[in-house]
């Protein structure tokens, strides 16, 4: 028990290694209080038994628990296979169940029962629509799936807290994010991983696949490399390009800070900030919070602060020492955390220590966003700071970019939006934070939960507003509304329809 308990100790049992226990017990009353005092006194957290067989001499029992890591659920399985007259016949993993074959499928929107649907979703009738488009490229929004269809990007250099695992690897990550778009926002994603890191080689291919889709989504690509990328796409595509790692987690950072200001008391123009990391993320977070109003930023990497001294010619760090560290601050960390108001991390875990977060001002705020341990614990974060964030789901406030990117790419679909302004992604982060009521708004609750079915639609509302606002009134693919696109009178559809009439 010594071990398996202080290994437990170590985490706390979770989702994301949840087994279950096929289990043969000798028939007797305590057969499953047994088990479930095993598991207990091995650290997993049981969330069900259940007797799936019996017979006069003998039960078997599905025991289903979270553990803490894949050790831990052996371990477990070892506590209840030592118990006299005992035998653990399998165990299976409840995440790799639901990744078997995949987490997406694709389903026809249309009938096609009879020869009649055939005819209209194939040959002939189609051929008539594939003309209508080749006379009028834009009609292939109204009348394609590119009106609701995102390309989800990867090359798997970057898969967070996994590194450089390849594109094979990344896929059940894109396919996650995939359903996050359909089960938040009702937007079709797909996954598209690309066996190549070549910079060029993606920006080729990506433009080469862009016919397809009404916008793209940039994930899990390494930097500096996914600036560029970014960068060249949003200049050569005439559809939106996002990239989650930076401006994802930027839009959500602004969104609880804004939040978190209000609490205590301060504003975003007054306050100092100090930034642990300044790759992709921290990079974003920086531009969107000087967007908001901030004006004393200082970024931080692995060797100190970012100041004149530190150019090495890379463009994303020379924009943050033009536009940061205005009195020159050249010292560590831990020396520009003391006196600060908010500290924002997107770096590494364990780097800071709770009597660092006390040389803070009063009413600190601390965003340790490192995954999944974040920078600073945040129980010994929250002895001193007034509101602590993490990337976590099992601590209050937790920064997750389902807040963001669903809704945002709702609104620009819904508009037909080709670009994404520094202020499109500002009034979305405002969207968020106004999620919060007054009433509902307290240190332990500065950004909404990630199955707040009012997150979306807001930020939808915002993007779409503002999309029209920069890129003129309408649009193109519809006016509001999740699905809901009404087609133009102009357009071939609307002209054939209104013929037929």
């Amino acid at each position: 028990m010594g071990a398996t308990s202080a290994r437990a100790r170590q985490g706390l049992p979770s989702p994301s290694y949840t087994i279950t226990l096929r289990v043969e017990v000798p028939a007797s009353q305590r057969a499953t209080s047994t088990l479930v005092h095993a598991v207990a006194e091995a650290g997993g957290a049981v969330m069900g038994v259940d007797i799936v067989h019996s017979s006069t001499t003998s039960l078997t029992v599905d025991v289903t628990c979270d553990t803490v890591d894949a050790e831990h659920g052996e371990q477990v399985r070892e506590a209840i296979d030592s118990l006299d007259g005992v035998r653990v016949l399998k165990m299976s993993d409840s995440t790799f169940l639901m990744h078997l074959g995949g987490k997406l499928e694709v389903n026809p929107k249309v009938p096609l029962k009879t020869r009649r649907d055939l005819s209209r979703a194939y040959t002939p009738g189609v051929a008539r629509v594939c003309l209508a488009i080749a006379d009028k490229p834009e009609d292939a929004r109204r009348l394609t799936i590119k009106r609701n269809t995102v390309a989800v990007v990867t090359d798997g250099t970057a898969v967070l807290g996994l590194g450089d695992i390849g594109p094979a690897a990344a896929l059940p990550v894109m396919e996650g994010k995939a359903a996050l778009f359909k089960q938040f926002a009702g937007v079709d994603a797909w996954p598209v991983c690309l066996d190549t890191k070549d910079t060029e080689e993606i920006i080729s291919i990506v433009k080469a696949l862009a016919p397809g889709y009404g916008g793209v989504n940039l994930e899990d690509i390494s930097a500096p490399r996914c600036f560029e990328i970014e960068a060249r796409l949003r200049e050569e595509l005439d559809i939106p390009v996002f990239h989650d790692d930076q401006h994802g987690t930027a839009i959500v950072v602004l969104a609880a800070l804004v939040n978190a200001l209000k609490v205590v008391g301060k504003s975003v123009e007054d306050v100092r900030i100090v930034i642990s990391g300044v790759g992709a993320a921290g990079s974003a977070i920086i531009r969107l919070l000087r967007a908001q109003g901030a004006r004393q930023i200082i970024g931080f990497d692995r060797k100190g602060a970012l100041h004149e001294g530190v150019r090495n010619g890379d463009a994303t760090r020379d924009w943050i020492i033009d536009h940061t560290n205005p009195e020159g601050f050249t010292g560590s960390l831990q020396e520009g955390l003391r006196g600060a108001d908010v500290f924002i991390g997107v770096s590494a875990g364990n780097i800071l220590t709770g009597g660092d977060v006390a040389t803070m001002n009063d009413g600190a705020i601390v965003f340790a966003l490192a995954n999944p341990t974040p920078e600073v614990d945040p129980i010994a974060a929250g002895e001193s700071a007034a509101v602590v964030a993490t990337g976590r789901s099992d601590y209050p406030n937790q920064i997750n970019n389902v807040l963001a990117f669903p809704g945002l790419f709702r609104g620009l679909l819904d508009v037909g939006a080709t670009q994404i302004s520094d202020e499109l992604l500002r009034v979305a982060a405002v969207a968020i934070a106004e999620v919060v009521s007054e009433d509902e708004l307290n240190p332990a609750f500065v950004i909404p939960g990630v199955f707040d079915t009012r997150v979306a639609e807001a930020v939808a509302e915002a993007v779409r507003s503002e999309s029209q606002r920069e890129e003129g009134s309408g649009g193109g693919a519809g006016t509001s509304g999740a699905g809901l696109y009404p087609l133009d009178s102009d357009s071939a559809a609307g002209a054939a329809v209104g013929s037929a009439g």
